[in-house]
């Protein structure tokens, strides 16, 4: 297994401490070290494969932390906060992710037999180990950076392996509730949507609970199961993190932004945001400017 991690590292050597495109479709990598603010945000669904190095990331109260060979599946977009770990001084942080899409998942769950899931409540996200099946999937993906004339061919075939390959292990339930439009996962996917388009409005958890077609109970039972947050604290998250971006692009007050996403109390929102982000929103946005600055 670690040939085949040593050829991936060689094949990402070009990424940078930021996403990177690799020229197939859905498929991105980054390596190095990368600022703290960059890996606070709305995960959206996806395949992560740790190559170098470690990461963790916040979700909820939970910190989850993986490592080279190891496979993080995020099924819903799920606000979080992240921190990259180096493997050394010569050994950066590399890692290369896989956007899910649903109509591609469906399209497989059709032509393989019923397989048998774990079921549970178990969040949708999760830290799996990588087996040598799903890294010689991924390792034929990526070798097509090298062969670009052949990515509109095989690129499809190789991303169908590794979501055949993910749907066997011990997440599989998660893909394959992606995929289904009247899954308990998909309902909460969709009120997240919402959550997401109106962040800056109330949320009225009865109205969102009918939206997805679920009793007031279920929807909260399935809603914080799957995100570890119950509606409100979910849409606190996307508060704060969009109040950041722009507090760091527009160098405007904390107050202006406060009331911008939502907030009826500014210093309910320094509160806050200090709470979760270490400092205060002016101190906090100058310190990640100023080490952009010196990053420049």
């Amino acid at each position: 297994m670690e040939t085949r991690l040593e050829e991936m590292r060689r094949l990402t050597a070009r990424a940078e401490n930021r996403r990177t495109e690799t020229g197939i479709p859905g498929v991105a990598m980054v390596r190095g070290a990368i600022p703290e603010h960059q890996l606070a945000g709305v995960y959206e669904p996806m395949i992560n494969v740790i190559l170098q190095g470690g990461k963790t990331l916040t979700i909820g109260d939970q910190a989850y932390r993986f490592d080279p060979a190891s496979y993080f599946v995020m099924s819903i977009d799920m606000p979080a906060t992240g921190a990259v770990h180096q493997a050394g001084p010569d050994k950066p942080y590399i890692g290369v992710s896989l956007t899910l899409d649903p109509a591609r998942i469906a399209a497989l769950l059709m032509d393989i037999p019923t397989q048998s899931y774990v079921e549970g409540e178990r969040g949708g996200y999760s830290v799996c180990a990588v087996t040598p099946e799903l890294l010689d999937a991924w390792l034929r993906l990526l070798r097509l950076m090298e062969r670009p004339a052949d990515i509109a061919a095989l690129a499809p075939a190789y991303e169908r392996e590794i979501l055949y390959r993910v749907l066997q292990g011990p997440q599989g339930w998660m893909l394959r509730d992606i995929a289904a439009p009247d899954s308990a996962l998909s309902r909460v996917r969709s009120a997240i949507g919402w959550i997401r388009k109106h962040y800056a409005e109330d949320v009225e958890v009865e109205k969102l609970a009918r939206l997805v077609s679920m009793s007031i109970s279920a929807f909260h039972r399935h809603f914080k199961a799957v995100t570890a947050m119950s509606p409100i604290q979910f849409q606190k998250r996307i508060r704060l993190l969009q109040a950041r971006q722009l507090l760091i692009a527009q160098s405007v007050n904390a107050s202006a932004v406060a009331y911008e996403v939502g907030y009826e109390s500014a210093s309910q929102f320094t509160r806050e945001y200090a709470r979760f982000f270490g400092r205060p929103p002016a101190r906090d946005a100058a310190q990640i400017r100023e080490n952009m600055r010196a990053a420049a």
